[in-house]
């Protein structure tokens, strides 16, 4: 069970409300989630959801490489409600089915493409160890660039955040949605 309850947005103060409009106007199409937990701090989600906006929406990568270090960092937090929100977008923006299930049942994912699979490692990496090694910083430098690396760390370190604030608050996905994790 959430540690929150769903906010009804008529109780809402103006300032949450503001950002309540910001962010259901906008490509998220609604506040839920961690949004809704962050909501009950309107600076923090109207800065939080600015950022996820950007690594979400904006940022350098391909679609399949945000989706896939989403879905790295969901496993390997055991975040639910975000492999649920993610694993849909993550199989339409081409993460074949194979490596998608890989990544649910904590195996090792076989790529056909060196760029995937070092956002992978990229992302297992600096998830697990805190670091990433210079051979590795250098190949995924070499393979995606200085500026598509900067944004994969971004979305790795807004993911950790959308992560923890599931996980601490309980945030689970929708009634009657399958368990994955």
């Amino acid at each position: 069970m959430a540690r929150f309850p769903e906010l009804d947005p008529a109780s809402l103060t103006p300032e949450q409300k503001q950002v309540y409009d910001t962010i259901a106007s906008g490509p998220r199409g609604g506040v839920r989630g961690p949004l809704a937990v962050w909501l009950r701090r309107p600076k923090l989600a109207q800065w939080a959801q600015g950022l996820g906006e950007y690594c979400r929406y904006n940022s350098s990568l391909e679609k399949r490489f945000s989706e896939l270090a989403i879905l790295a960092t969901a496993r390997l937090w055991g975040s639910e409600y975000e492999w649920f929100a993610h694993e849909p977008q993550a199989r339409a923006a081409g993460v074949p089915e194979a490596i998608i299930e890989a990544i649910r049942v904590n195996d090792t994912p076989k790529f056909h493409n060196e760029d995937d699979a070092v956002v992978y490692e990229v992302a297992v990496t600096l998830n697990r160890t805190r670091k990433i090694p210079d051979d590795l910083y250098q190949k995924a430098l070499k393979i995606l660039g200085e500026g598509k690396l900067v944004d994969l760390i971004g979305v790795l370190g807004y993911y950790t955040l959308i992560s923890m604030t599931i996980n601490a608050f309980e945030v689970e996905a929708p009634a009657g949605s399958p368990k994955r994790l």
